[in-house]
């Protein structure tokens, strides 16, 4: 099929952000479902559980390697120590003897610290043990680099695997949604959360899942260290933990709704920029510059609003857990000093377990400052969940139905009734037949229902009740694709996407050779102007097709609809940016190519369809009349008061 994107029915539920100062509502906020958003994401890695697996041993060996350093330390330090100690006592006597002389000169404390090394009287330090401790520290901290850094290369394939499963879900998603869920979504707030939002998740799991793994393990392995050290030490530097874990319950409390709030707020600015520059020359033409920069200054501070007390509030978890871990660094220094000065332990316990008390407040304090990313992450998760669980369309028949071959063209509505809110009636106990190589009209007054028609056709929307028949067959029985590509449709509102102008033209059809694009072009009367273009068929165009008119535009996606041949037309007011000559000349090439096809022709000016063999005049949904443009205008019903208005506007114009 060869279409342009489906332009909106007129009596459908009113699009926000899909033009210049469209509405501007803010969409309701709610809490995020941490947990179960949460829960929800984990599950999105389901995939890579192997390789999470992993990264888990990986993380094992980096941490066990990185609390075995401060302990060689210490014994490195103790062995300084003690040769410093050493070198201060008499040679020739033991450690035993050493101790009782300084108890007998009354240096009971300096004998217990004596007591509590292994300090050879005599001896000074022992500089190959020395060196055997500090190559072996080496080898600890470089072997532990190694597994972090090969943890940190798996986990960033598993978050980009991730990531790229996500999208590909998401734009899977949206092929499968309803033309109604589009109607009701701001396109910039849809944007937001397939491009932003999943930006975020994925920066959100690749500083965490590492370090958040990284730093649990390490939480256990200090833990174990510190008690086997000195249990009582461990239970004094475990006595911030608890006031830890409120600080961070409680700011991250305080965080969380603002930071729904900055991602509700970034989509709705989003939709608004989004806005004002696809529709920027409509906004210079109203004069609604003032208006638009007041709107944007409004969301923009609502952004920076809640982006700041965010990250402010979050923020103050990084000072809290900092105060909270050198109140507990004095704490530990002072008790471990009283300790070692009593020989209950050495210096370089001691000088290690300072080490651990930091290596244990620092994974705390990481993952206190994770909840920031991860209240950030989740929201954002959240949000495209939300996309992800949007009511799809109904799906095609299990075993659909066989496409007429060949497709003559016969379509007929019978009694069909459709309506977008079940509260107002639209369309009610509608039959027409549209012959094979019929030309159908539909005219009628805005919001009668004339695209509405088009959009049941296509299957874009669901009849209520009735049925629409294609040769015989019901369209619901068929697939979306197999119906669709019996169609070719061109819109007023044009579609073109960046790329050369030949692409653009063969967008709906396989299998095309350069003359038969050609064919298409002339027939439609491209052709004309693609040649004054300096690379011809190969000029490229931008995806708003701003380096080309609107009549040009135009004749383009015609040009496309014709090239992909297919056996129904639908033109919605296709000639309505042509200009009038070039209306005649796409209408004589129409009239060449509708030959044999059956047309539906939306038409709002009455001259480019008196040639159409069935013209149906609707009005609130219904059609009121139906007949051929001389027994209509004979009639003098419906068609003719339009027909005489139109004519009457031109003369007064005229005048």
């Amino acid at each position: 099929m060869s279409a342009a994107a489906p332009a909106r029915p007129a009596n459908a539920p009113a699009q926000r952000g899909h033009g210049p100062m469209g509405s501007m509502g803010m969409p309701g906020e709610k809490s995020v479902n941490f947990r179960g958003s949460s829960r929800r994401l984990l599950h999105v890695l389901r995939p890579e559980r192997a390789w999470l697996g992993v990264i888990v041993v990986l993380g094992v060996a980096s941490v066990a390697l990185v609390v075995t350093g401060p302990w060689l330390l210490g014994r490195a330090t103790d062995v300084i120590f003690d040769g410093v100690l050493g070198r201060q006592l008499p040679a020739g006597v033991s450690q035993a003897q050493a101790v009782e002389g300084l108890r007998a000169q009354g240096q009971d404390q300096l004998a217990d610290l004596v007591s509590g090394t292994g300090a050879v009287p005599g001896v000074g330090i022992d500089f190959a043990a020395l060196r055997g401790i500090l190559v072996l520290v080496l080898v600890v901290y470089v072997g532990s680099f190694l597994f972090g850094w090969l943890q940190a290369r798996l986990t960033t394939g598993v978050v980009q695997r991730t990531v790229y499963t996500m999208r590909e879900e998401v734009e899977a998603k949206l092929s499968r949604l309803p033309l109604s869920y589009f109607d009701r979504q701001q396109r910039g707030e849809v944007l937001s959360r397939v491009t932003n939002d999943i930006d975020n998740v994925g920066q959100t799991m690749q500083q965490t899942l590492s370090q958040l793994i990284t730093s649990v393990l390490t939480v256990v392995g200090v833990l174990v260290m510190m008690f086997w050290i000195s249990p009582l030490l461990a239970l004094v530097a475990l006595v911030t933990v608890p006031v830890s874990v409120v600080v961070t319950a409680q700011i991250a409390k305080r965080s969380k709704p603002q930071f729904v709030a900055q991602w509700a707020a970034t989509g709705r600015l989003n939709a608004h920029i989004e806005e004002m520059y696809t529709g920027h020359a409509l906004v210079k033409v109203f004069g609604r510059q003032r208006e638009a920069v007041e709107t944007f200054r409004v969301q923009n501070d609502e952004l920076y609003d809640a982006s700041f007390k965010a990250q402010f509030i979050s923020g103050t978890i990084m000072p809290a857990m900092g105060f909270l871990a050198n109140l507990n660094y004095v704490i530990v220094a002072v008790v471990g000093g009283l300790r070692v000065a009593s020989g209950a332990i050495s210096l370089g316990d001691v000088q290690a377990f300072i080490q651990y008390s930091r290596q244990f407040t620092q994974p705390l304090t990481q993952i206190a400052s994770m909840v920031n990313l991860l209240q950030s992450g989740v929201a954002s998760a959240e949000r495209v969940f939300e996309l992800l669980d949007a009511q799809e369309q109904s799906p095609d028949p299990a075993v659909p139905a066989q496409v007429p071959a060949p497709v003559r063209g016969r379509v007929a509505f019978e009694d069909v009734s459709f309506r977008y809110d079940d509260e107002t009636p639209l369309i009610e106990h509608l039959s027409l037949v549209a012959e094979p190589g019929q030309t159908i009209a539909i005219v009628g007054p805005t919001g009668a229902g004339k695209t509405t028609l088009v959009n049941l056709l296509m299957r874009f929307y669901e009849v209520g009740s009735g049925r629409i028949t294609l040769d015989g067959v019901d369209t619901a029985t068929l697939t979306r694709d197999d119906l669709r590509s019996q169609i070719g449709m061109v819109l007023q509102d044009t579609w073109l996407f960046g790329g050369t102008i030949a692409a653009n033209i063969t967008y709906g059809a396989d299998d095309v050779t350069p003359e038969q694009m050609v064919a298409a072009a002339e027939a439609t009367h491209v052709d004309r102007f693609v040649r004054t273009l300096p690379d011809g068929y190969e000029t490229v165009i931008d995806d708003e097709g701003g380096n080309v008119s609107a009549g040009e535009k135009q004749l383009l996606t015609i040009a496309r609809a014709f090239l992909a041949d297919p056996a129904i037309l639908v033109l919605d007011e296709a000639t309505s940016s042509v200009d009038t000559r070039t209306e005649v000349l796409v209408q004589q090439a129409m009239g060449v190519l509708r030959a044999g096809r059956t047309s539906f022709v939306i038409a709002h000016r009455l001259s480019t369809i008196r040639d159409a063999d069935v013209i149906l005049v609707m009005e609130h949904g219904s059609i009121v009349e139906q007949g051929n443009h001389a027994d209509l205008l004979e009639a003098g019903g419906a068609y003719a008061r339009l027909y005489a208005s139109q004519f009457a506007a031109a003369v007064a114009s005229a005048d």
